[in-house]
């Protein structure tokens, strides 16, 4: 097993341990997070499902459970849960898991995170909506989040990379 496996194992033994004592919103995000980097790192589907299972359920319990929070940490558990729904969409190229992650993102536009922005583009595309991919692309362009990499890279966008719109936005960014 990996040395960097062994250390997310230990960390996830040691966040358990506190959870024990009293949760918060920030442990959750950890212990959710942990799991996904699991999820990342396997490469047996039920192992996968399983962690993948478990950082939904303390992602969505965490976001109900803690009523008072900032909304930068609201919004990060937000993300996380998106990631976690997309990452069982990648899994098993169920739709559902997309609408999921749009029903869970779209309320939170009106906050300009761009990170919302590309998670509903992805979340489109998985839909097959490219018009609304395409919108939500030219939000995410524009803020502080851009990646170029990112969304030059991510495979979800392969069937959009020879459109002149998709370079119209990358160019745009660039000068």
């Amino acid at each position: 097993m990996p040395e960097h496996t062994k250390h997310i194992i230990q960390r996830i033994g040691e966040t358990d341990q506190l959870y024990l004592q009293g949760n918060s919103a920030e442990l959750a995000l950890e212990r959710a997070d942990l799991r996904l980097q699991l999820v990342m790192l396997s490469r047996m589907r039920q192992e996968q499902i399983h962690f993948l299972q478990e950082a939904v359920v303390l992602l969505e319990q965490s976001r109900i459970e803690f009523a008072e929070m900032p909304l930068s940490l609201y919004v990060n558990l937000s993300l996380h849960l998106a990631k976690a729904y997309m990452l069982y969409f990648e899994i098993t190229r169920e739709p559902r898991f997309a609408l999921i992650t749009q029903q869970i993102l779209k309320p939170m536009t009106h906050d300009d995170y761009g990170d919302i922005y590309f998670f509903l583009a992805y979340a489109s595309v998985a839909k097959n909506e490219p018009s609304l991919s395409r919108h939500w692309l030219k939000k995410y362009v524009k803020t502080q989040a851009f990646d170029l990499e990112l969304m030059r890279g991510h495979s979800a966008f392969d069937a959009f990379r020879s459109e002149l719109w998709f370079e119209q936005l990358i160019q745009s960014r660039l000068h």
